[in-house]
């Protein structure tokens, strides 16, 4: 519970590189997550090459903090892989997939110390090209990971009554 009420979008990062035995852990965490019918219908592309990271800042409605983490974790939905087994549904259980995904790796990483920024503002058409990414693959979130160089204090939240419904709407 701690990971889970401790966690902030940090949009600051110290210069300090991460460790590939770090981001593996953490790759492997987030493969844990949940996914509809085991098909795992998720990729990873991990980035760290500034010129890379630049781009994709830029065609993320030029969020720079892209560029100062040392890390970009590209998340992309699978749809095929899901979609022959659950057809129609295949489109909506990837993204979940993908997300569920996301958000298990966000709290590993808290867990170990390092911080992330969920980014979904950006152009998927741009994303795709300058990862290559094929087109039967979604680019849903670029995550910047790296360690938190500030510590925001926790957002509002609307009050759980409001969000609440026992039984039916």
């Amino acid at each position: 519970m701690d990971v889970i009420y401790q966690r902030r979008s940090i949009r600051k990062f110290k210069t300090d590189p991460i460790n590939r035995d770090v981001i593996e852990k953490l790759l492997k965490a987030a493969q844990m997550a949940p996914s509809a019918g085991n098909l795992q219908a998720r990729d990873f592309i991990v980035v760290t090459n500034p010129v890379v990271k630049k781009k994709l800042g830029s065609v993320a409605l030029n969020q720079q903090f892209l560029v100062q983490a040392p890390v970009v974790i590209v998340f992309c939905a699978d749809e095929p892989r899901s979609s022959r087994v659950y057809s129609g549904r295949g489109e909506l259980y990837s993204m979940q997939d993908t997300t569920a995904s996301i958000m298990t790796l966000m709290l590993a990483a808290q867990d170990l110390g390092l911080g992330t920024c969920w980014v979904g503002a950006f152009s998927e058409a741009d994303v795709a090209e300058i990862l290559m990414i094929p087109p039967h693959v979604n680019p849903i979130c670029l995550l910047a990971l790296g360690y938190p160089a500030e510590t925001p204090s926790a957002s509002d939240r609307m009050d759980i009554s409001m969000i609440t419904h026992w039984e039916s709407w």
